[in-house]
């Protein structure tokens, strides 16, 4: 895998639909090597900390790949590198053999990356705000984006150091109860679970890496589905 794009933003306001809106998902390329840090990328910021940003959320990773599909669904549209908000824009992630072919179902939570000098590990799929709508200034965008299923992931930063375009993202650990990325978001939408999804679920639960905010949604969703939480 490699890094394509290093992409960072400030802080603007802008208006949408009468009122103003503090955002940072206005993203551009940078240029050189960054300082990853162990609350985000160096130069970047983020408007609303409860929902963006801070320690299991770093950095958020989106597939080139999924460029190329936007292009068909948005024609015409211009789509630089850190569009959808994404810090790092990533190439190479193979999904040989999997449902759908995406990124998102090669990728796993709990997977640890090398990246320049730092290391990261995969924490959870990106649920879009309605700032995504601000950004492609459409309000159905975030429903597209979603049933899409191209999200992309955020990852924590486990070990500080420097990044730049062009860098090796290699895999150095997979966490034993791994669950794709993908998996873990139709879980999150799914109305009910059967057997196969609550398995699913417990092993989501064994992953260090995923956030307590997470385990407590899915522990609620076991007890509500009549299981134990394990």
């Amino acid at each position: 895998m490699k890094l394509v794009s290093v992409n960072s933003g400030l802080l603007r306001e802008v208006t949408w639909h009468g009122r103003i809106v503090s955002t940072a998902i206005f993203k551009e390329p940078v240029k050189g090597r960054v300082i990853l840090r162990k609350l985000n990328l160096e130069g970047d910021r983020q408007a609303d900390l409860t929902v963006h940003g801070g320690e299991h959320k770093a950095v958020y990773c989106y597939p080139l790949a999924h460029y190329d599909y936007w292009k068909k669904e948005l024609p015409g549209r211009e789509l630089p590198m850190g569009m959808f908000g994404e810090n790092f824009t990533i190439d190479g992630i193979a999904a040989v053999g999997a449902t759908s072919g995406l990124a998102e179902d090669a990728v796993h939570l709990g997977d640890q990356f090398s990246i320049g000098s730092a290391e990261v590990v995969v924490t959870q799929p990106r649920l879009p705000c309605y700032k995504l709508g601000v950004r492609f200034g459409s309000d159905d965008m975030v429903r597209r984006f979603m049933v899409s299923g191209r999200t992309g992931f955020y990852v924590a930063v486990t070990r500080e150091g420097k990044v730049g375009a062009g860098d090796e993202i290699k895999v150095i650990a997979r966490d034993a109860n791994a669950v794709p990325v993908s998996e873990i978001t139709r879980l999150y939408v799914a109305k009910r679970y059967g057997d196969a999804d609550v398995a699913s679920v417990r092993r989501a639960l064994r992953v260090a890496a995923l956030p307590e905010s997470w385990k407590a949604y899915f522990r609620e969703r076991l007890k509500k589905a009549g299981t134990p939480k394990s």
